[in-house]
C-alpha cells in the first residue's frame, strides 16, 4: 500500500508546473537541480501577490519526483493549512501536516508514516525541522525572521539554523523564502553558501504597489503641511474612499490591538502609571463600544483620578492607538461601509472581495482573493521605536507582508518619516540591500550574525558560579551584567522568582562560536554535578538580546 501511495505520488509530481519560477533569475535552473537530485541553497525573495504557497509546493512536487523527501515550514497553523493544501493538491496523501495543535495521538500517527516512508512531503511549525524525512531532499522556510521559529525552551534552538545544519549534512536542497529578508540569511548568501533567487527589477515593477510615506516631497507638504503629523492624513482618506468606490477592500494595518493599549500625561508624556504597583495604564472598551475608565495593565486597578507624578497634570493621552478604537474611527468616516477586524483572539483566515475596510494587527491580515486595493499602514514609529535590535527588519518584514497582499498597480500608504532607509526600502521593495546594511551595521557594533553571542540569565551567584566553572575559549569578550529586560524574565516568573535577574553577555568571532558552546555546556554539567539549583539560563544567539 506505501509503495502504491508513493508511486501515485510520483506520477502526479512528474506534470507539476514549474514555468512560474521562470520569472526569477537563476529559477528555471533551481528547480531542474532538484530534479536531479541536487542540493542548491537559495535565499528566494518573492514578488508582490505571488502564491508562495503554490510555488513552494511546486518544489517539493518536484523533489518528490525524483523520489526523496521534503520538509516545509512556515511560522503558524493559518500559513500550515495554505501550504498543506498545495502539498495535498499536487501529490496527494504523500503530504502531511505536523503541528501542536493536532493531539498527540494524530501527531504521532504522522510521524510515523514520515519516520516509515509513507509521507514524503512534511509541512509543520518549527518543530517539523527534526521530522524524520526519509532521504531528505529539501529543507525549505516561509519567513525566518518569525520569532515563533525561536524555541522557548532548552536547549532554545531555532528553527533556521537547525534547517540549515540539517541541509549541510544531509547534502539537501535549502531554501529560506520571505518577502523580506533577515541578516541571518544575508549573512550566509554573503558567504557564497546560499545564493539570491530574485526577480528582474522590471518583472518586480510591473507586478509592484505604488508605494509612498505622506509627506515625501516638497510639492506634498505645500498641498497637506500636516500630512507627516496626523496619524491618517489627508491622501490616505482621499485613496481609500476612491478604492472603496470602485469596490475594492482596504486593508488598514495597525502595530497593536486593543483600544487605546498606552497612556501619557497630556502635558509632560511621561508614561501613565499606576499608583498601587507602578504598572502601564490603558484605555479598555466597555462592552457598549464606550471607553471606560483606565486600568492597570499589571494589577488591574481601575485609575479614576490619575494624577501625574512627574508634573501633577490629571489629563491623559493616547501614546498608541489600538485596532479596536481605530475601527471605531474609521467607521465614523466611512459611514455604511462594513469594518472588519482581525487580531487577538479573532484572527480573520480570508474575506469576500467587496468595498469594505480591513482593520488587522501585524501579522493577522486576511487573505483577500484579488488583492486589496489600498493598503495603509499606521503608526510606523511604534514599530521602528522598539528597544530592540531587529526593530528595523521586523518592521519591513511586517510592512511587505501586507504590501504583498495589494493588488498590482495598487496603492500602499506607509505612514512613517520618508528619509528613513527601512522606510525607502519599502518604497523600492528592496529587501535585500536592506538586510546587507543591516548586517554590516551589526558587524560594525558587534552583534549576532556577524558574531557569536552567548547570554546567561540568572542571579549575581548563579552567573558567577557558571563563569568560575568555564575554561572560556581565547577572544570571548564579556559585556554585563545588566538587569534582565522585562521581556526575556518570563522561564524565572513565578512565586519563586529571584529578586534581582541579570544578564550578562559573552561575545565571540563566529570561528570561535563552537569553542565557547562546548566550554559552556561543560561548565552546565559541572553546576549538575554540584547540584545547584540557583536559576540559570544559557541562550547561544538569543532572538531578543536587549
Amino acid at each position: 500500500m506505501a509503495a502504491e501511495s508513493d508511486s501515485a505520488a510520483t506520477e502526479s509530481a512528474v506534470d507539476v508546473d514549474v514555468s512560474a519560477w521562470e520569472r526569477y533569475l537563476h529559477g528555471g535552473a533551481f528547480v531542474r537541480a532538484l530534479r536531479q537530485g541536487k542540493g542548491p541553497r537559495a535565499a528566494w525573495q518573492a514578488m508582490p501577490g505571488e502564491d508562495w504557497a503554490a510555488r513552494l509546493a511546486e518544489l517539493a512536487a518536484t523533489v518528490v519526483a525524483a523520489g526523496r523527501g521534503v520538509v516545509l515550514m512556515v511560522p503558524d497553523q493559518r500559513d500550515l493549512d495554505r501550504l498543506l493544501a498545495e502539498c495535498v493538491r499536487l501529490v496527494g496523501d504523500s503530504a502531511v501536516g505536523l503541528s501542536a495543535g493536532l493531539g498527540p495521538a494524530a501527531r504521532y500517527r504522522r510521524w510515523l508514516a514520515v519516520l516509515r516512508g509513507q509521507a514524503r512531503i512534511v509541512v509543520g511549525t518549527r518543530a517539523a525541522v527534526f521530522a524524520p524525512v526519509r532521504d531528505l531532499g529539501l529543507i525549505a522556510l516561509w519567513d525566518d525572521g518569525d520569532d515563533t521559529y525561536a524555541e522557548p525552551r532548552a536547549p532554545y534552538p531555532h528553527a533556521r539554523e537547525v534547517a540549515m545544519l540539517r541541509a549541510h549534512e544531509t547534502g539537501a536542497a535549502f531554501v529560506a523564502a520571505g518577502f523580506a529578508r533577515t541578516a541571518e540569511i544575508q549573512a550566509v548568501v554573503e558567504t557564497g553558501w546560499a545564493h539570491d533567487l530574485l526577480a528582474e527589477r522590471a518583472t518586480l515593477r510591473a507586478v509592484m504597489p505604488r508605494i509612498s510615506a505622506p509627506g515625501d516631497s516638497d510639492f506634498a507638504l505645500e498641498r497637506d503641511a500636516l500630512a507627516r503629523a496626523v496619524r491618517i492624513p489627508g491622501v490616505a482618506f482621499t485613496a481609500a474612499r476612491a478604492a472603496i468606490k470602485e469596490n475594492v477592500a482596504v486593508l488598514v494595518q495597525v502595530p497593536r490591538r486593543g483600544y487605546v493599549p498606552s497612556l501619557a500625561c497630556a502635558k509632560c508624556r511621561t508614561p501613565a502609571r499606576c499608583r498601587h504597583c507602578n504598572g502601564p495604564l490603558a484605555l479598555p472598551q466597555s462592552g457598549n463600544g464606550e471607553a471606560a475608565s483606565p486600568h492597570c495593565k499589571w494589577c488591574g486597578i481601575t485609575e479614576a483620578a490619575f494624577r501625574c507624578q512627574a508634573c501633577g497634570s490629571r489629563a491623559l493621552r493616547a501614546m498608541v492607538i489600538g485596532a479596536a478604537r481605530t475601527a471605531e474611527e474609521l467607521g465614523r468616516a466611512f459611514p455604511g461601509v462594513p469594518i472588519r477586524s482581525s487580531g487577538g483572539g479573532e484572527v480573520l483566515d480570508s474575506v469576500e472581495p467587496g468595498a469594505q475596510v480591513v482593520v488587522a494587527t501585524v501579522g493577522a491580515e486576511p487573505v483577500i482573493p484579488g488583492g486589496y486595493g489600498v493598503a495603509l499602514l499606521l503608526d510606523g514609529w511604534a514599530l521602528l521605536g522598539r528597544a530592540d535590535l531587529r526593530a528595523a527588519e521586523d518592521t519591513l518584514r511586517r510592512w511587505m507582508g501586507a504590501a504583498a497582499m495589494v493588488r498590482p498597480r495598487g496603492q500602499v500608504i506607509v505612514m512613517a518619516e520618508p528619509s528613513l532607509p527601512t522606510v525607502q526600502a519599502l518604497v523600492r521593495w528592496d529587501p535585500v540591500n536592506h538586510a546587507a546594511a543591516e548586517l554590516a551595521a551589526r558587524a560594525e557594533v558587534g552583534f549576532p550574525p556577524a558574531v557569536r553571542m552567548a547570554a546567561i540569565d540568572g542571579t549575581s551567584e548563579s552567573i558567577a558560579e557558571l563563569l568560575a566553572a568555564t575554561d572560556l575559549p581565547d577572544r570571548v569578550e564579556v559585556l554585563g551584567p545588566v538587569p534582565l529586560p522585562p521581556t526575556a524574565r518570563k522561564p524565572f516568573s513565578g512565586t519563586d522568582e529571584p529578586a534581582e535577574v541579570e544578564r550578562m553577555l559573552l561575545r565571540a568571532p563566529r570561528s570561535s562560536g563552537a569553542p565557547l558552546a562546548r566550554a559552556l555546556t561543560a561548565a552546565q554539567g559541572v553546576r549538575s554535578s554540584h547540584r545547584s539549583d540557583a536559576p540559570l539560563r544559557v541562550q547561544i544567539d538569543p532572538v531578543d538580546i536587549g
